[in-house]
């Protein structure tokens, strides 16, 4: 039960940005530019680290459908999405992924946990400045996103089909369409 009266029906985020509508539109913003903006890491690979940080914060409603947009975008395939999840060392991945993921690990613990050493690691497998700087703001934002969530202790289905027919909507219309259309609907 969710700590504030959030409308019924609505999952995870969608709760409180439905609440709070003026501050849904700029975070929804912000997901899209992130996730689905140019960039050279693809919206899968970006999707992923969203993915990566929301386990490891353990938000459910977040892993599960950023998992499921990450899915999505990489063809369906749920097990990469799982083993990025469980272990991205031995994920398969790239090397360079697997290089960004270990930092977003280190800032989703917090940020001064990130050394000079990773970033030249990623750098070494041919991480760009960009890549860098995207890697680090997902992996905050999502803490954030995460903790929206699950501070407001806000309802999530177990239907992994929920989630599916969720990523492959956000994965077309992206974060803030999408939203704004649920959000209309109700």
């Amino acid at each position: 039960m969710p700590h504030i009266s959030l409308p019924e029906g609505l999952p995870g985020i969608l709760g409180p940005m439905t609440f709070r509508p003026e501050t849904a539109r700029p975070m929804n913003e912000l997901a899209d530019v992130l996730l689905r903006g140019p960039g050279s890491l693809t919206p899968g690979e970006r999707e992923l680290i969203a993915t990566y940080v929301s386990s490891r914060n353990d938000c459910f409603f977040c892993q599960t459908v950023h998992g499921a947009v990450a899915a999505h975008h990489l063809g369906g395939n749920e097990q990469l999405v799982l083993d990025v999840k469980q272990n991205p060392s031995a994920a398969g991945v790239s090397e360079k992924m697997k290089a960004l993921l270990a930092i977003a690990g280190k800032v989703q613990r917090g940020g001064k946990n990130v050394t000079a050493e990773d970033v030249e690691r990623a750098r070494e497998l041919g991480a760009t400045d960009l890549e860098l700087h995207d890697t680090v703001l997902i992996a905050a934002a999502f803490c954030m996103y995460n903790r929206y969530v699950d501070g407001l202790a806000t309802w999530a289905p177990a239907d992994p089909q929920v989630y599916r027919e969720s990523g492959a909507r956000l994965a077309a219309e992206g974060y803030a369409a999408s939203t704004a259309r649920q959000t209309a609907a109700r």
